[in-house]
Order: C-alpha cells, then sequence, then structure tokens
C-alpha cells in the first residue's frame, strides 16, 4: 500500500519533527521553570517525562498534542492515565483525558501563544489531540 504525496509528507515531518524534539526535550525536561507531564511507559512501567505547554483552569492542566494518537506520551496515557504535571517547579498528580471531540485549534486559542505556534509548527494539522488532566485536590483545599 503505497502513500498519498500529502500523508508522505506528513510521514517526513512527523519523523523530523520528532527526532528533532527527542533532542530538545532531553535539555528542556532539566530546565527548573518548565512544564512537564510525566506518564509511565506503556512498555517499560518507567516515568516518561515530556515537556509540554498548557495552561492550568482551576483544577485541570489543558494541553493540545501536536501528534495525537500518535504522540508516545498520548499512547502512555491511553494505556494508564495516571500522571503527573509538574507546574512551577512543583509535581501535581492527576488523571489525563484524551478528548477527540474537543476542537484543538479553538483549545489552542486559549493556551499560552508561545505554545500553540509551536504545535501548529510541529503538528501534522488534522492528528491534534487535545488532553485534559484532572489535577488531584490538595489537602486542605
Amino acid at each position: 500500500m503505497s502513500m498519498s504525496p500529502e500523508q508522505g509528507g506528513a510521514e517526513k515531518k512527523y519523523r523530523t519533527v520528532t527526532a528533532f524534539q527527542r533532542r530538545l526535550n532531553a535539555v528542556v525536561r532539566r530546565l527548573p521553570g518548565q512544564t512537564l507531564l510525566e506518564t509511565t511507559g506503556r512498555v517499560s512501567g518507567l516515568p516518561r517525562r515530556t515537556p509540554v505547554g498548557g495552561r492550568r483552569v482551576g483544577d485541570d492542566f489543558w494541553l493540545v498534542s501536536e501528534f495525537g494518537e500518535r504522540s508516545q506520551y498520548v499512547r502512555n496515557i491511553r494505556a494508564d492515565p495516571r500522571v503527573r504535571v509538574r507546574l512551577r517547579g512543583r509535581w501535581h498528580p492527576g488523571t489525563a483525558h484524551l478528548l477527540p471531540d474537543d476542537d484543538p485549534i479553538a483549545r489552542l486559542r486559549r493556551l499560552p501563544r508561545l505554545n500553540s505556534l509551536a504545535v501548529r509548527a510541529m503538528g501534522t494539522g488534522t492528528g491534534l489531540l487535545t488532553v485534559r488532566v484532572e489535577l488531584a485536590r490538595e489537602a486542605g483545599r
């Protein structure tokens, strides 16, 4: 089965961007102020930390995955939705929900502008997926 030129271009972009992200993420995840999403590896069972952009709204953290179902952290969430999010240097446990019926383009308009630009630039357009992390309520709140 051969790919159409559009599919081939999207696949090439996916491979190029993910190779770049692997190298960049190794550095970025060490930055103290970087927001991180920690999932459990679906095969290894080990913690996997991915730099993400998004916004906390009340007890929820919202983000848009630029590769949707193809993102490794999305695959990990599908296997185990228990996650942690590091916001401003502090870890928050939560439960991730994949929202395929949410409009990811509209959602990006409500997220930080720089993150939204990066998601649009790196994503393939049709593969965007909204993720909502329901953060655990803190004791005393």
